[in-house]
Order: structure tokens, then sequence, then C-alpha cells
């Protein structure tokens, strides 16, 4: 299952309502939709892949994907992920309700997909053996201040090598604690990919979160309408799966992971990506004509050329409407942005 509602506001002016993210050739030389639909083949074959997103994006999925209309479902409003996920487990258990589901936020860059199918497929098989949530963990490799954390617990047992028991979630850390992480060890970055059965993910979500569990209770054991879809999200509650029932489940495992992944949530991950340091800049797209320093990252536009002097550390992002300068330890606050051009009714550059 698929996750292709967010909006990507960090990467703005890039990243737009109409446009968003998952639909951008950011890295890897095609989009990341089209780079997660293959991943997820390689696991569940052509007939096992669903989408969840908004109605604003629907038709250009089903064009880009090539899936059914049954399996791009739509939401009417964003909820955030725990009602998405709520929606795609009643759906697919109608269809197939011994299922295990995989979720894959839709914006994530793996280069490895050989090493990531094999790690599905593990905590695949533990899903399907017992009731428990498994959460894919990645190894850090830096002192990240950008992503949440799992602490890792005890082994899962022995017919689960590999496995551990989620201690707790952490949220964003500051410098000094993502430091002490990296340095002291037990700590792994929160992708997001989860894994479990439909049976064991909506008991959870019916123990942990009933008003979400209620609201979607009438969409449960039919194809449903677009009407009663509509009526379920009118009253679902709107909170991130991790917050409504991961971080209160007893029943959380995690699969550390070492391949190399990454969001690509800001300009400045999108620049380590593209191994922007010290005196070396790097093109997305246009052209650089100048740079006497170097650091930089530049998403122009063929026709403009861009000139830097005396700078380093910036992203430089010209989406032809609208132009963002921003340094790149400061990127992850573009969203702010995108809330103030919102809040003026923007609507033209948002």
């Amino acid at each position: 299952m698929i996750l292709a509602g967010g909006a990507g506001e960090r990467f703005w002016p890039a990243s737009r309502s109409a446009v968003p993210k998952p639909f951008l050739r950011v890295v890897g030389g095609r989009s990341l939709l089209d780079a997660t639909v293959a991943r997820a083949r390689r696991v569940a074959g052509r007939d096992g892949v669903w989408v969840v997103c908004g109605p604003e994006h629907a038709a250009r999925i089903r064009r880009a994907t090539g899936l059914p209309a049954a399996r791009v479902l739509v939401e009417p409003r964003r909820r955030d992920t725990a009602a998405a996920i709520a929606l795609a487990a009643l759906r697919v258990e109608a269809v197939e309700p011994e299922a295990v589901m995989a979720v894959l936020p839709a914006d994530h860059y793996i280069p490895d997909v050989r090493a990531f199918a094999a790690d599905l497929r593990r905590a695949a098989r533990a899903a399907a053996a017992a009731p428990v949530l498994v959460t894919l963990g990645v190894e850090p490799t830096r002192p990240e201040t950008g992503y949440g954390y799992i602490r890792v617990g005890e082994p899962a047992g022995e017919e689960h090598p590999g496995l551990f028991r989620v201690r707790s979630f952490v949220e964003k850390p500051d410098a000094a604690r993502a430091r002490r992480y990296l340095r002291n060890g037990g700590y792994l970055w929160n992708a997001g990919i989860f894994v479990w059965s439909l049976r064991t993910i909506l008991a959870e979500i019916e123990r942990h979160a009933p008003d979400l569990h209620a609201a979607m209770a009438p969409l449960r054991g039919r194809r449903p309408t677009a009407a009663s879809v509509r009526r379920a999200y009118q009253n679902a509650p709107s909170f991130p799966i991790d917050t409504a029932v991961l971080e209160r489940s007893r029943h959380v495992w995690t699969h550390p992971v070492s391949w190399h992944w990454t969001d690509v949530g800001t300009w400045e991950s999108l620049a380590q990506e593209l191994g922007v340091t010290a005196g070396r800049s790097r093109v997305v797209d246009g052209e650089l004509v100048f740079d006497d320093r170097g650091g930089n990252l530049l998403w122009g536009q063929p026709s403009r050329p861009v000139a830097l002097l005396g700078v380093e550390g910036l992203a430089v992002v010209d989406a032809g409407d609208a132009l963002l300068v921003a340094r790149l330890d400061r990127s992850n606050g573009v969203r702010e942005i995108v809330k103030a051009l919102k809040a003026r009714g923007r609507s033209d550059v948002t």
C-alpha cells in the first residue's frame, strides 16, 4: 500500500499541491512514485499494489502507475496516515482478508531494490506468523535531527532472527541527542515503512484509536461508495499512525536494515544525497554559469542561467513562477513559507 497523499511542502517551490514531491524526478532518473511502485511490485507482484491518494491526484496516479481504478483509493480530504491506513486495510480486507500489508511512503529513495525486497519479505513473514506491527528501522549513518528514532529492545525470539521488540519511539532529537544516539547505538531511524497483517492493524486501531475505528466501521465488509467514504472522513480524527497506534501498542517489532535510504524530505537532505559538500556544488536542473565558493544546490530553469558570487551552503530553487533562496541548514523551515503564502491566499504559487 503506497501512501501518496502528502503535500511535500518542505520541497517548495518545486513541489506544489498540483504536482507534489512523489511526481518529481528528484534523484535516480525517474519520479519517486514510479520508483516506489517498482519496488512494491518486486514483493507484491503487479496485482498486489495499491495506492492511497487525494482526489486531485487520482487520475494522474492511475495514468502513471497503470493501476486499475479499484486499487487507487481516494481520500475525500486529508486526515493524515492513520485514516489512510485504516481505509486501505478495510478495503483490502474485503478482497483478501488474510493478507499482509506493507505500507510504503511514495516519496522515499532506496536504490538497493533487491536488499529492500528481501528485508520486506522477512518482515512480512514475521507479521504473518505473529500478531505484531513491524516497522523497518534504518541504521543511522549520521547524527540526523530531521528523523524520528526507534529505541531497540530485546530480540523478538529465536523464530524471528534479526527482529527486535521496540522499546520506544523517539521524536526528532536535537543535535546533541542525535550524536549520543549514534555514538551509543541501540537507535534506528524511523523510516515510516510498516508491515502487518490486516487482522492485527485493524485490531490495534480499534484498541488504541477508538474514534477512528468508529468513524471507519461503516466501511467494513463491502466496497464503499464515494458518499460513504466522505461520511467516514467527516467523522475521522486526523493523526499519524505513529502517535495513534504504534507509540501506544505493546506489540511492535522492528527489523533493522542497513541499505541506503532517504526520504529526500528537505533541500538539505537532497544536497546530502547528491554529494554537496564544502566547495562542491550540485545542479539538479538548469545552468550554473558561475559559483566561486561552492557548497550550493541549484534546481533551476534551462532558459535562465544562474550565477552565485561569494555565497555557500545555499539552496537556489527556481520553479519559473517562484524562486527560493535559502540556507541549506534552514530548509526544514520551508513549510513555514508555504503556510504564510496560503494564509495570504496565494494559491497560484502553492
